[in-house]
């Protein structure tokens, strides 16, 4: 990977784990650290499986 892809995949990943990451606060009922951690946690996880599903559509 040269360092634009690399920029990009990161970019990507951020903008996923933000979306999530904003849609469980959305729907939590009490917003207090364990919540966080967790939400900070599984968006991180479905971020990754989501720049990994794309890149396995689109190379090849």
């Amino acid at each position: 990977m040269d360092r634009r892809t690399t920029l990009v995949a990161t970019a990507e990943f951020l903008a996923w784990w933000a979306a999530l990451a904003g849609l469980w606060l959305i729907l939590v009922s009490a917003v207090d650290t364990l919540e966080l951690a967790v939400g900070a946690g599984a968006a991180a996880v479905a971020a990754l499986a989501a720049v990994a599903a794309r890149r396995a559509v689109t190379a090849g």
